[in-house]
């Protein structure tokens, strides 16, 4: 699967640093780029040195930054510092097992380059098993003075970056969002999307069994389960129907005493960790524009004032949960997404509304300095050499362009920011739907080792195509489509 990525990081090297990975124990696998002789073309030529360990083949890597080439040079000196067993192509969960080999792959993968050239040693057997369309030869300097025909898998990636949002949107649509069979956010995304692309009357079906109580939208509930609430709430905005409406207040009402109805000290379910700012205060702000009762924006603030005392980090990013510090990828894209949908029902006259939009302004500007250049955000957003994650990228990218949209963020400053986003995003979706390095499912973890080792999904990740197919609608809206 040929997809676009540009790691961003600093390394001690020449030319352009990056950080293209990590070893098991955490060490950077660093590199450096150096960009086409003024002029020349735009082909790309990754070069790796110490695939076996620093060597001879690392040095000849390293000189390469002092020349001009007329193609684009992505260089890796020594490709496998702590000299662990390599193997093309890598088997097991990416990146828990045989983690150098995977950073490696599916870095080459993602840069989609012209030609692979191998310096030195050959352990892992990455020459003649190099990743489809993607040509691998061993090291002669005069594969860098002659320009190569664009790979197969160079091209692919310049189509997918080429596609519109909505032909992005036409390839996920047919693979996701077709099922709710529980009220939770991952498959209420792709419906919402769905319902905006104008297949109503499906969403309304497939929805139906909660509104006709044939299902119980809250059985063996979870945090997951009220923001799966929101698809109910914009049922309820196009068809005014009170039976939608019952269920997203049925949903906001589990902030109250039953007795007293009394305001809890938070919404249930959200087990310390940093996804109930989005798993608990949208349903709330839903609950009270659909209302109008003004009890559900207060609980909607309060929500979110424990959640932030909780998880928010002293440098204003979150960490997942009090268990450890690490800011998940993830853990990061649900309070920008959560502040994002929360204050767009939420009034401006309320006296919270001005501290919540202060917070999601100020969350952005952070999330902002962790962006590659390649336009993603890290499955550990401020850890260099984490791999660029997805699902993250996608939910960050649209909380983004919700912000400028409602001018809560400057257009100027913003919007190439969510450009290089759905930029990256588009690159990893293929025609079918499949989508690339997806973090799975994460419940909060005792450590960075532990989150590191989160499988990096490729494939119809239902998360992943869902965050990427309500993306891409939201682009075709900004777009006016």
């Amino acid at each position: 699967m040929a997809v676009v990525v540009a790691a961003s990081a600093s390394c001690l090297m020449a030319g352009d640093p990056m950080v293209i990975g990590l070893t098991r124990s955490g060490k950077p696998i660093g590199g450096f780029e150096v960009a086409a002789a003024r002029g020349k073309g735009s082909r790309t030529v990754v070069v790796l040195g110490g695939l076996g360990g620093a060597d001879e083949s690392s040095e000849l890597v390293k000189g390469l930054a002092s020349k001009k080439w007329p193609v684009r040079v992505l260089a890796v000196p020594v490709a496998n510092p702590e000299k662990v067993a390599l193997r093309f192509p890598p088997a097991g969960k990416a990146y828990r097992e045989n983690t150098e080999s995977f950073y490696l792959w599916r870095w080459i993968v993602s840069e989609a380059p012209d030609l692979v050239l191998i310096a030195g040693a050959d352990p892992g057997g990455l020459l003649g098993n190099g990743p489809a369309g993607v040509p691998v030869k061993a090291f002669e300097a005069r594969w860098l003075r002659e320009v190569p025909v664009r790979s197969t898998a160079g091209r692919e990636r310049e189509r997918r970056v080429a596609r519109s949002p909505k032909q992005v949107a036409e390839a996920l649509e047919p693979v996701f969002g077709h099922e709710f069979p529980e009220a939770v956010y991952i498959p209420a995304m792709a419906l919402m999307a769905r319902l905006r692309m104008g297949f109503a009357e499906d969403v309304a079906r497939i929805a139906a069994p909660y509104r006709d109580g044939a299902k119980d939208s809250l059985a063996k509930a979870t945090a997951s389960h009220l923001s799966g609430h929101l698809l109910f709430g914009e049922l309820a905005e196009r068809t005014g129907e009170a039976a939608w409406t019952r269920l997203v207040k049925r949903a906001a009402d589990l902030g109250f005493d039953e007795k007293t109805g009394a305001m809890r000290e938070s919404m249930p379910y959200h087990n310390e960790m940093s996804d109930s700012v989005f798993m608990g205060c949208p349903i709330l702000a839903k609950a009270g524009k659909l209302t109008g009762e003004r009890k559900y924006f207060d609980m909607a603030l309060r929500q979110f004032r424990f959640m932030q005392k909780l998880d928010r980090r002293p440098d204003g990013i979150y960490r997942h949960s009090p268990l450890h510090e690490t800011a998940w990828g993830r853990g990061n894209a649900f309070p920008a997404l959560g502040l994002a949908l929360t204050l767009q029902d939420f009034p401006r006259d309320h006296p919270g509304y001005g501290e919540m939009l202060a917070a999601f302004q100020e969350l952005m500007a952070k999330l902002a300095r962790y962006q590659t250049a390649g336009g993603m955000w890290r499955e550990v957003v401020d850890l260099p050499g984490a791999y660029p994650e997805f699902s993250a990228t996608a939910m960050i990218g649209r909380a983004m362009l919700l912000g400028v949209r409602q001018g809560w963020l400057p257009a100027k400053e913003y919007r190439p920011r969510v450009e290089g986003a759905w930029k990256a995003v588009s690159a990893r979706v293929s025609e079918d739907g499949q989508v690339f390095d997806v973090c799975e499912s994460t419940g909060k973890q005792g450590s960075l080792r532990a989150y590191l080792d989160r499988e990096a999904i490729v494939g119809k990740d239902p998360r992943g195509g869902g965050m990427a197919l309500i993306f891409a609608v939201e682009m075709m809206a900004a777009a006016g489509r």
